[in-house]
């Protein structure tokens, strides 16, 4: 049975408790924000980096893939680097996790023309080798899976890497090597860290291929939607991935609401936030949810920093989701990832991104004033308020603000190769801090900008919302996943070289280059109309701006560039599109 969050007292707790001279006061992300509380350092906050005198070199090493099986043993013959051995090896003047000081290298010759003799060992034996240039990202050393037995304990992956001038670099991590998936798990999806990609094989059960997943859906009401009309699955089958919303109080309900899930063909993103640290609770429901085909990752804590959670209990609870996910509970990987979503900008970000390997940032600051808070009556501070958006500036900047700093965090902790980041967009409104709802068109900016800065996954917070927003995400979701030319194609496929510009204009934009082809995917964050313009993208031919090769392949409001032999394209307000150029 799984346990209702009303039986655990901590459940019903929104925010943290704390004492200040002997005043009970509350908190989020560390912070007071009732009118009568002090202003107080709330601490947690990431490291700044030092700076340094002297070049750093980090080797940062990992497995393309996550887990593999046994079905992976010579069977990607098209796809060599499928099994490998990702190498990271940035030159650095500020610390970051493993860096080593180049005191030889830097008075001896140009870094620009050094590369690392790298061997890597599996539990201290040889698995591959090979040159690795300097300031490289995901560079392969491919190896075979023939010459090893897969078993539940991940294999442990050191990496040496040695200069011209003798001086040696070290990084380490986990392999996992699964058997084949059990009788009682239903599928597996496994992570291409080439990419971040998600892999799996069709959510309603029947056989075929790995593909890679792009999920696009909302956090979506159970009890007062989904479970109050099982015809709404069929209805929602454009997402592609549902995340309900717990309590879960009826098993026999719930079943009945995955079981249309499934045949409609959704992704379940299946969430534990009440229960996440009640371990025969997260224990009961693993094990009930575990069997079933269409589960594409497990979701534990939702802004833990917010009520400031302990500061383990995030990593606790992945490390047991993966004991009984088949994996060893001790850092490797189980059938399925473990995901959670983060509130604050600042606060004990480590600690609670330790849990995951998909972390997902929420910052909705549309129809918010971010600076004062009209529900607690307080200014907003890097150290005092709660506005609903923890240190916003308001605009649609503060969405990959906050991506860029996620991921910038887990390459300062070497964590590069192993968590990807996804975009939580508002879809919701008038309630509490947010005035308004979002329109369709902001919705589907806050997304693209999520995209544009390394989002792999898009979930909105939340379902029921309205028509114009469900039609927007629609919209969105085909362009990603259908059509002659889906933009997942080139987002996921892990041979795409990728840029990100945002222009003077305002334009965010993310470029996607392929085999000579390019996805261009602009979100316009001002609410007038701006220009795209070629040449300061880099892209065209000679005087003929975009050219003739331009296709408009997706638009949200107005996108016009009706004359491709001009050298801009015009986006409305708040308007974005997608293009293709040839």
């Amino acid at each position: 049975m799984l346990i209702s969050p009303a039986s655990s007292l901590w459940a019903l707790s929104l925010a943290s408790s704390w004492v200040y001279n002997g005043v009970s006061a509350q908190t989020w992300c560390g912070k007071n924000y009732m009118i009568t509380e002090p202003v107080t350092d709330p601490g947690g906050q990431f490291p700044i980096s030092l700076t340094f005198a002297e070049p750093h070199l980090a080797l940062r090493c990992g497995p393309a893939v996550k887990p593999y099986l046994p079905e992976d043993v010579d069977s990607h013959l098209t796809d060599p680097t499928f099994t490998s051995i990702l190498l990271d090896t940035p030159v650095t003047f500020t610390n970051i996790s493993g860096a080593t000081v180049l005191s030889n290298a830097s008075n001896s010759t140009s870094l620009s023309n050094l590369s690392l003799d790298v061997k890597v060992l599996l539990d201290g034996k040889t698995l591959t080798s090979g040159s690795v240039p300097l300031n490289t990202s995901k560079h392969t050393l491919p190896f075979s899976l023939s010459t090893l037995t897969p078993r539940t304990d991940a294999y442990n992956v050191t990496c040496i890497g040695l200069l011209p001038t003798g001086e040696q670099v070290l990084g380490s991590s986990l392999l996992t090597f699964l058997p084949e998936k059990p009788d009682g798990i239903g599928g597996v999806t496994k992570m291409d860290m080439r990419s971040g990609a998600l892999l799996a094989k069709p959510p309603t059960g029947e056989d075929g291929p790995y593909e890679g997943i792009f999920p696009i859906g909302f956090y979506t009401q159970y009890g007062s939607y989904l479970a109050t009309n099982l015809s709404i699955s069929g209805v929602l089958k454009e997402q592609g991935c549902v995340h309900p919303v717990p309590d879960f109080d009826n098993v026999t309900v719930l079943d009945e609401v995955l079981d249309k899930m499934q045949e409609a063909g959704l992704w379940l993103m299946y969430d534990m936030r009440n229960t996440y640290q009640n371990s025969t609770s997260v224990t009961e429901q693993v094990n009930h949810i575990k069997s079933r085909p269409n589960l594409l990752l497990w979701y534990t804590a939702d802004e833990p920093d917010g009520t400031s959670d302990p500061l383990n209990a995030t990593a606790l609870t992945k490390n047991l989701i993966n004991t009984l996910d088949g994996g060893d509970g001790q850092g490797g990987a189980g059938y399925h990832p473990v995901s959670l979503v983060l509130n604050c900008e600042n606060y004990f970000w480590s600690e609670y991104s330790n849990g995951a390997d998909i972390l997902l940032q929420d910052t909705y600051m549309i129809g918010n004033n971010v600076t004062f808070s009209n529900q607690w009556g307080t200014a907003c501070t890097v150290d005092y308020g709660d506005c609903g958006c923890d240190n916003c500036k308001g605009s649609f900047a503060d969405i990959s603000t906050r991506m860029d700093e996620f991921y910038e965090r887990a390459f300062i902790e070497g964590w590069e190769l192993e968590k990807v980041v996804w975009t939580v967009p508002q879809g919701f409104g008038n309630d509490t801090y947010w005035t308004r709802f979002p329109t369709g068109e902001e919705w589907v900016v806050q997304s693209i900008v999520g995209i544009n800065h390394g989002g792999l996954g898009v979930v909105s917070w939340d379902d029921p919302t309205p028509d114009d927003i469900k039609a927007s995400a629609s919209s969105l979701a085909k362009a990603l996943t259908s059509g002659s030319s889906p933009l997942a194609a080139f987002i996921l496929d892990p041979f795409t070289t990728f840029r990100q510009v945002t222009t003077q204009t305002g334009i965010d934009i993310g470029l996607w280059t392929l085999d000579g082809t390019t996805l261009m995917l602009a979100a316009n964050m001002n609410y007038e109309n701006a220009t795209i313009e070629a040449a300061e993208l880099g892209l065209g031919k000679g005087n003929d701006g975009f050219g003739g090769g331009l296709k408009k392949v997706f638009c949200s409001g107005v996108c016009d560039a009706s004359d491709l032999k001009k050298s801009v394209i015009v986006l409305g307000s708040v308007s974005s599109g997608a293009f293709i150029l040839a």
